[in-house]
């Protein structure tokens, strides 16, 4: 790549920082909240009118028969094309455009998409509309300044990565538009801050366990078997050999935080005896020896493990309950369950975005890896493409968080990031 383009590049992001601010605050505003899978659609249009205009060709996908499609709420997919004046290879900008749920401590309207003191607020802003206005930004920059690239630039808005992404990125991976033989290069503009470059993250087993007993009158328990207690021994052996051994299990991945190197177990929930009642509901709860109990649990294992053997640890550990505890008795079900991933240091995807972060911000980037999962989970074991990476602007402790904002600085150097590596995988003047 030629100085001339990049300068030529980065002055056209430049020139755009207001239209990227306003980009991600029009984004904002459109609330894809999940669940339950909300304005997904509206989303897509919003996109597709924006592109169309940018000169891609659009296809608005729904992921009909995934998890969560329903009529009420159908779960759409953008993707678009914009295709170079000749042969190439192709990079994929793929963003979820799903957010969580607003929940409470706001001091500025969640969705209102103010910008004020050089950021950008509202949920999503972080994670990731923030990112996906960049890619957009950085790809109709770069047409404008390369507009005989070869190749092929891709971006995706995609539904449900916050619930796992099976009604997005896994039913496109399905469908074959991760395929290596259409496109070449992946970037996931997830916020894991503008001089990070993120490899992969930790594997993940969610799963039920539920211990059984017997009802009785709760005046004379004798007569039952608490579930809720055997639960109780079930998470004090937990207490007592289980975190023990997984805080000594630490992986070679550069996980961040540092307290996520370690094998990590969370139990998300707990629940035993009669339901929940309606919050309008005044009356008592029914005297009952609960018959039944279960915990949800968040297993996040490393590289080094196998997740057969993360299973067979929780066997083993329910079946010394068992052999302690008189007619103890139990289930567990598998939920969800994701392999760790991480591509290589010197895949063509990290070298290019890396030179890239040396330009714009003169340091070296950090090579890190998620603690949780995210889309490339599919990119990689459906689309069988590892030529994969997530980069993009917003700080990672912000996500999910009230008040979430993205620097617009942030943005602008992370859109000027995947202009300059489009530039150097697509452009006409590339070094072979």
């Amino acid at each position: 790549m030629s100085s001339t383009t990049e300068t030529r590049l980065l002055q056209e992001i430049d020139a755009r920082r207001d239209a990227l601010a306003a980009l991600c605050a029009d984004l904002i505003r459109i609330p894809t909240l999940n669940p339950p899978g909300t304005n997904y659609r509206e989303i897509c249009e919003f996109l597709a009118k924006r592109l169309e205009a940018a000169g891609f060709s659009v296809e608005l996908i729904r992921a009909e028969g995934a998890p969560a499609d329903s009529e009420q709420h159908p779960r759409w997919n953008l993707v678009a094309r914009h295709e170079g004046t000749a042969p190439g290879e192709c990079v994929h900008f793929n963003s979820h455009h799903d957010v969580v749920e607003v929940g409470h401590g706001w001091t500025v309207d969640p969705f209102g998409g103010e910008v004020r003191d050089g950021r950008v607020y509202g949920r999503g802003a972080c994670d990731m509309k923030g990112g996906l206005a960049a890619s957009v930004i950085a790809a109709e920059a770069f047409i404008t300044a390369c507009p005989n690239y070869r190749g092929a630039i891709e971006i995706s808005a995609t539904a449900d990565e916050e619930s796992g992404g099976y009604g997005g990125v896994a039913y496109l991976a399905e469908k074959g538009y991760f395929d290596p033989a259409r496109v070449q290069h992946v970037i996931i503009p997830e916020p894991l801050n503008k001089d990070r470059i993120c490899l992969g993250h930790r594997g993940v087993w969610w799963a039920e366990i539920e211990t059984k007993g017997r009802i009785a009158h709760g005046s004379m328990p004798f007569l039952g078997d608490c579930a809720v207690r055997h639960m109780g021994a079930v998470i004090a052996e937990m207490e007592e050999t289980l975190f023990p051994a997984l805080m000594e299990r630490r992986t070679e991945m550069p996980v961040v935080p540092e307290g996520a190197r370690n094998a990590t177990l969370n139990i998300n929930a707990i629940h035993g005896g009669e339901p929940e009642q309606d919050k309008d509901y005044t009356g008592l709860p029914a005297p009952c020896v609960p018959d039944r109990c279960q915990i949800t649990i968040d297993r996040r294992f490393l590289i080094e493990e196998e997740l057969d053997n993360v299973k067979a640890e929780i066997t083993a550990l329910m079946e010394r309950v068992r052999a302690a505890r008189p007619g103890f008795d139990y289930e567990i079900r598998d939920l969800f369950e994701v392999q760790p991933t991480m591509t290589d240091r010197d895949a063509p995807i990290v070298q290019s975005v890396e030179r890239a972060i040396r330009q714009v911000m003169a340091k070296d980037p950090d090579f890190v890896v998620s603690p949780g999962t995210y889309d490339q989970k599919h990119i990689d074991r459906i689309g069988k493409l590892k030529n994969c990476i997530a980069y993009g602007p917003g700080i990672l402790d912000l996500a999910h968080q009230p008040d979430e904002w993205v620097g617009i600085d942030d943005m602008a150097d992370s859109a000027k990031v995947m202009a300059l590596t489009l530039a150097e995988l697509l452009a006409a003047e590339r070094r072979e």
